[in-house]
């Protein structure tokens, strides 16, 4: 009996923990929210801008880290900006410095503004081989010529061959080399034999002979372009087109033995698996990576163009006065080397200045994009 009463008490006081009490109260909606603020840890707040940044520092892109280590040279970046410099000069130089000055009275022309002999084909053949003064800034040559405005002219024209020339190297040197490269082959075979072809021939002497045979005849023709115009430089073309021929083999070798390891690496297998086209590869992975080889190589190559067109036109086939061109005027001064040696010391450290400043900016891109190269 005792037994049962206490048997039915335990089962009476289980119930009674298991169970609810009806009558207890939920805590208040305020308290629930403390206790959830107070459980949970706030996450650290980032500002806007700081976010981006701090993704960029963990993992930095290639180009990104390309482009510090550029930066980080100062030989290149001093000769970035001194091109940058020589090409806003080229181009807004002549406008700016044409309306520069009042209406001279010349004994010769008469009433001449400034945008005439601010000009780089304008003569006065009473004020041969000034000096530099407030009307000729950096004097003039042996025909009255202002010689900061040929200066400028000349620039221009180095800036235009050289842009000229790297377009159809990079065009012919990517098609040829990608197409060698990527498909091999009978392909590789007959654009490697016709690339050996033309680096059979020296590359100024061919630029030379072509200006030599044909130039007379393509510079009256090309002079009746409305931007070329008839002041000399119906030969700008001819000269790039020269100097374009002899320079693109030597971009489609670099192209071609780039593609050759790419076209090995597990993306691109990658992208064969998928079921992507051959020309999809080539312009989507291909190509893109193709880019910093290009760009260094075009950029170096500059410099040797700017030489060959020099030389040219120092020769007498390249542009003809009344143009103006670097070479030109180191022709024309060097007669009066001992007379007046301001004249062909101007144009020659100007020439001096873009080759060595391509060349130092050509050789801070290779290092800041393959720094193995300094090893």
């Amino acid at each position: 009996m005792s037994m049962d009463a206490h048997q039915r008490s335990s089962e009476a006081a289980g119930e009674s923990f298991v169970k609810p009490d009806a009558g207890l109260q939920p805590p208040p909606a305020e308290l629930l929210e403390l206790a959830a603020g107070v459980s949970e840890t706030p996450p650290l707040a980032v500002p806007p801008g700081e976010e981006e940044l701090l993704q960029e520092r963990r993992a930095p892109s290639p180009l990104r880290e390309s482009l510090r280590r550029l930066r980080r040279d100062k030989r290149a970046m001093a000769s970035l900006g001194l091109i940058i410099f020589f090409v806003l000069v080229a181009f807004f130089g002549p406008p700016i410095y044409q309306h520069i000055g009042g209406i001279y009275q010349s004994p010769q022309n008469g009433p001449v503004p400034a945008s005439v002999y601010h000009s780089y084909y304008h003569e006065e053949l009473i004020r041969q081989d000034e000096g530099p003064s407030a009307q000729y800034w950096l004097g003039t040559d042996d025909l009255g010529r202002d010689i900061l405005a040929r200066l400028m002219q000349g620039m221009l024209v180095s800036i235009i061959v050289a842009t000229l020339v790297e377009v159809v190297d990079i065009v012919l040197g990517l098609i040829v080399g990608v197409l060698a490269g990527y498909f091999g082959g009978w392909i590789d075979q007959l654009l490697a034999r016709f690339t050996d072809l033309m680096f059979a021939f020296p590359g100024l002497l061919f630029a030379i002979m072509l200006t030599g045979i044909i130039g007379p005849g393509a510079s009256d023709a090309l002079a009746k372009l409305p931007i070329i115009g008839p002041n000399g430089n119906g030969r700008l073309l001819l000269v790039s087109l020269a100097l374009a021929i002899t320079v693109w083999p030597l971009m489609a070798r670099y192209v071609r033995g780039q593609t050759l390891q790419l076209k090995e690496q597990q993306f691109i297998e990658a992208a064969r698996t998928s079921g992507s086209s051959n020309l999809r590869i080539i312009f989507r992975h291909i190509i893109p990576n193709l880019m910093s080889i290009v760009v260094v190589a075009s950029t170096l190559n500059i410099s040797n163009t700017i030489i060959g067109e020099a030389g040219i036109s120092l020769l007498g086939l390249g542009v003809q006065a009344p143009g103006s061109s670097l070479g030109l005027m180191i022709s024309d001064a060097t007669p009066y080397i001992n007379t007046h040696p301001w004249e062909i010391l101007v144009p020659t450290t100007v020439l001096a200045l873009i080759v060595l400043a391509f060349s130092f900016l050509g050789d801070g891109l290779r290092d800041a994009f393959d720094p193995r190269s300094k090893d």
